[in-house]
């Protein structure tokens, strides 16, 4: 049996897991990387989670 997970639910796991990092004090950049190797997100998926946590996660310092 497959264990593919429905996209959406990717991309909420993912979310979940960078916003973690962050509150862990990880880079913002390393977490998007490994984020999509780990969720194994679509070049669109990704480009999504880029844009969400550069958008919505104002005064985020991507040089931690």
């Amino acid at each position: 049996m497959s264990t593919i997970m429905p996209e959406d639910k990717k991309i909420r796991q993912a979310v979940k897991w960078v916003d973690e990092g962050i509150q862990d004090g990880k880079k913002l950049s390393r977490l998007l990387d490994e984020a999509g190797m780990r969720f194994n997100l679509g070049p669109r998926e990704e480009e999504f989670l880029y844009n969400f946590f550069k958008k919505n996660k104002q005064g985020l310092d991507d040089n931690r």
